[in-house]
């Protein structure tokens, strides 16, 4: 596959497909005209990649995973070196922290908007008789 079916197939932009190529994490082969042509696995790849990189592992740890993972998104290191899983483990205490920080903030947020919405219910007046709202500002009539 071309680079644009890739970059519509997985959402991303062909400029970071590139960038992926550069930094060895994708392969493509190049046909007689020189474009790009993608392996029908690279489309799992390019979201493994992505997964990796919303977690916040940088590429060069990525690049280092990536030949053990043996099916999309799965991880499995056969010869996992002491250095490698101590930059994991640091890598997933990292992230632990980011998850714990991203939570505070989507809490802060949710709440603030609880607030917003109770004030804006007390602004609105119950209700008259003839069952239409009142608001508490005053409004002038209409000249007529």
């Amino acid at each position: 596959m071309r680079i644009g079916e890739l970059s519509e197939r997985t959402g991303t932009p062909r400029r970071l497909l590139r960038y992926y190529e550069e930094q060895g994490l994708i392969v493509a082969d190049r046909l007689p005209n020189g474009y790009r042509d993608y392996d029908e696995s690279n489309p799992d790849r390019v979201m493994q990649i992505r997964g990796l990189l919303d977690a916040g592992l940088p590429t060069r740890i990525i690049k280092q995973i990536l030949p053990c993972l043996n099916k999309p998104r799965i991880i499995h290191f056969p010869d996992a070196t002491p250095e490698m899983l101590a930059t994991l483990e640091d890598e997933r205490d990292r992230m632990t922290e980011r998850i714990r920080c991203l939570t505070r903030n989507r809490d802060a947020v949710a709440e603030y908007l609880d607030a917003v919405r109770v004030k804006a219910e007390q602004s609105v007046s119950p209700p008259s008789r003839s069952g239409r709202s009142v608001r508490s500002s005053t409004r002038r009539a209409a000249p007529g």
